[in-house]
């Protein structure tokens, strides 16, 4: 049974626009599922819809010798709607458009040809952008939206816990609210600190499964990337890749990670381009107004799962047991406000002086919320920051700790 994601109402509400659907993201983490609840809603809908993969050789061989081909592989051929204008849209849906010898000549053809009359939505993965000469000649013709691997509340939506969701909700309107069963939602979340949100993860009950899925997809999935970008040094990609997760919430030194990884500088940022167009990892970027007060050009980084983090670590105990729980705290909020406001929004800030906050979100010009993230908020002190609300006024700060996880889920709990 196909299962909800946050994803699919803006996809759906994009679909009457005529630029093509692009939806992007790491392997394994839903696109061909979200594509195929794309195909039953238009179906049950009496809409004109045909799928497509690319991963049919077959298919993939015709339409790199012409685009207009992909209509060969298609049960009908509705002239109807390619010539002129129709008042039925045709929608052709295609998974892994990656995979074409020139994706984006494929789609810009049949935009510039059928425009109006043919609605694509198509997936692509990491290779649709990996290639530093990639021009996007798609630009005014497609809208990207990103796929991440599940959040906790979806996590809870593909178990069909739509009774914690419920809780969840209730929570976040009343905080006074006294669940009876906030001690399991915390287990679930602790869970989700532990293994994450790729789909086939959080499906199964097993715990040493999970693991191995979480192997096979640092094994096999990212090796499957590597093979695509043409890395000539996989071991020390693994061990570059095992750095940055251990280091996530920290400043990134290409100089230190060059000189531990016996990498050069240029193949250090290489790996680190190739990480981050194959949706691994995230740079965020130093938030600042006063450039020679709090210039750092150093991003920091997180990874965009927290089981493939624990994987490439194998630390698999108790997150509130762990070391390293304010940076897994750390990381999650992270995701949240990445899913939330946007990964470009997302910044933090460092001054020469090394007064810092975790994440700093400016939601207008001047006007946003800044974040420090604690395991245990009796840690917290609100004095620390006096530098940065003397100069953000605007910029309340707020601390966030293990208890908060709830706050920036988006809950959906089947009522409409």
């Amino acid at each position: 049974m196909l299962k909800p994601r946050n994803l699919f109402d803006p996809i759906w509400q994009h679909l009457p626009d005529k630029r093509f659907t692009i939806i992007t993201g790491a392997r394994q983490v839903g696109k061909t599922s979200l594509l195929r609840m794309l195909l039953r809603r238009l179906q049950d809908e009496n809409q004109t819809v045909h799928y497509l993969t690319l991963e049919d050789t077959f298919v993939r061989k015709s339409i790199d010798e012409h685009p207009d081909k992909v209509f060969d592989h298609l049960p009908q051929r509705p002239q109807l709607f390619l010539k002129g204008a129709s008042a039925a849209p045709f929608y052709l849906l295609i998974d892994e458009v990656q995979y074409a010898a020139d994706p984006t000549h494929f789609l810009k053809f049949l935009y510039d040809r059928y425009e109006g009359n043919l609605k694509v939505v198509a997936t692509g993965s990491s290779a649709f952008y990996i290639d530093r000469k990639f021009t996007d000649s798609l630009a005014g013709r497609k809208r990207i939206f990103q796929l991440w691997t599940l959040t906790f509340a979806e996590t809870l939506a593909f178990l069909d816990r739509e009774d914690l969701l419920a809780e969840i909700k209730l929570k976040q309107e009343r905080p006074e609210y006294q669940s009876p069963h906030w001690g399991e939602i915390q287990q679930r979340f602790m869970e989700y600190l532990t293994f994450g949100g790729y789909p086939a993860v959080a499906l199964e009950p097993n715990p040493n499964e999970k693991k191995f899925l979480l192997d096979e997809l640092k094994n096999a999935y990212i090796k499957r990337d590597l093979l695509e970008a043409g890395v000539e040094k996989p071991n020390k990609f693994y061990l570059l890749f095992q750095l940055l997760a251990d280091q996530v919430g920290s400043l990134t030194n290409r100089h230190e990670l060059s000189k531990t990884t016996q990498l050069d500088a240029k193949t250090v940022d290489n790996y680190l381009y190739i990480l981050e167009k194959c949706f691994h990892i995230s740079q965020v970027r130093p938030f600042y107004r006063n450039i020679q007060k709090e210039l750092t050009k150093m991003p920091k980084i997180y990874l965009n799962d927290l089981g493939l983090r624990n994987a490439l670590l194998n630390r698999f105990d108790n997150p509130a047991n762990r070391a390293d729980k304010g940076q897994l705290l750390e990381n999650f909020f992270f995701c949240q406000f990445r899913d939330q406001f946007g990964p470009e929004q997302v910044r933090f800030w460092r001054t020469t002086a090394q007064d810092e906050l975790d994440f700093v979100v400016e939601q207008s010009f001047g006007n946003g919320r800044a974040f420090e993230v604690k395991w245990n908020p009796l840690n917290f002190k609100p004095g620390s920051y006096a530098k940065f609300t003397d100069t953000y006024p605007n910029f309340p700060v707020r601390c966030l700790g293990a208890e908060d996880f709830h706050q920036f889920e988006t809950v959906e709990t089947g009522e409409k």
